[in-house]
């Protein structure tokens, strides 16, 4: 007879492939390392192969490790689901959540999804804004909850995802070899603008500023027809994208921090019900790239 899946080995299994670690997986999941390692090994035995490959000094999914991702992944969401179906509080009203443009193209589908399955009864009111504007509206009382780009000594917020900022270009066009390159980037108070520019600055490139947009739309649009050179994190490299590195001449980014803002007073049992769907939808929401794992 087959062994039966356990959930909890499940949830660290998703937490190693999503932070790339088994250490900071540990962190995650609040158990210590070698508590997390024993349970890949419970894990491994139960499916009856291993699921992790060694790759020098680090590890990775292979490709069972891979397969049993996607099966972790719809188990882990429909066991979630599940619990708050039959949660004594049937969440009824209205919840404010702002987030910029980019943001709600890649994390709005899933979140809302997930969210609108357990409580059928709430109404979400989403505004999509730059950071900024979201930070003022929070301020104001004109949001319940928002998702921003955290802005080390601005913003105060929950840090909910770390994603590494990358240079972009089209994928069918030569724009990163002109010179100066060409920018598209937010306006002069964006933290990703500084980034960018300040990185060519110390690395000795000439750049000019061709297309300034608050909005990732705009700015995506620019890079794929071939019109500029832009960053952006990880997940939200599109089709028609190339990646730029130093063999290039582009300098590495820092990480681009992602964080959730709650509106003071007291306690919102919907803002908080949206806050753990958005941290645990965030957290699940993967690179897109085959994950390797640090040395342990």
């Amino acid at each position: 007879m087959p062994h039966m899946l356990d959930i909890d080995q499940l949830r660290t299994f998703v937490a190693i492939a999503d932070s790339g670690s088994f250490t900071r997986a540990a962190e995650i999941v609040h158990k210590t390392q070698s508590a997390v390692s024993m349970q890949m090994k419970r894990l491994e035995e139960r499916v009856g192969r291993p699921v992790f490959e060694r790759d020098g000094r680090a590890s990775k999914l292979n490709e069972d490790g891979e397969r049993l991702l996607d099966y972790a992944r719809r188990i882990v969401r429909l066991n979630s689901e599940c619990v708050a179906s039959f949660a004594e509080t049937d969440l009824v009203g209205r919840i404010r959540l702002g987030l910029p443009d980019d943001y709600a193209d890649r994390y709005l589908p899933e979140i809302l999804a997930t969210f609108s399955r357990s409580n059928p009864r709430a109404e979400v009111t989403v505004v999509c804004e730059p950071t900024p504007l979201l930070t003022a509206g929070m301020r104001d009382g004109e949001l319940d909850l928002a998702i921003i780009t955290q802005v080390d000594g601005h913003t105060i917020s929950e840090v909910v995802r770390v994603e590494q900022l990358l240079w972009v270009a089209s994928a069918r066009h030569g724009v990163q070899d002109e010179n100066p390159v060409p920018l598209a980037l937010g306006r002069h108070t964006c933290d990703w603008r500084r980034a960018a520019t300040d990185a060519l600055s110390e690395a000795g490139r000439p750049f000019r500023m061709a297309y300034v947009s608050w909005y990732s739309t705009a700015v995506s649009a620019a890079v794929v027809a071939g019109l500029a050179v832009s960053v952006l994190p990880e997940s939200a490299i599109k089709s028609g994208m190339r990646i730029l590195g130093q063999r290039e001449g582009f300098p590495a980014l820092p990480t681009c921090k992602i964080g959730l803002m709650r509106a003071p007073g007291g306690r919102n049992p919907l803002a908080d019900a949206l806050a753990d769907q958005i941290r645990e939808s965030l957290d699940n929401l993967g690179s897109g790239r085959q994950t390797a794992l640090a040395a342990e």
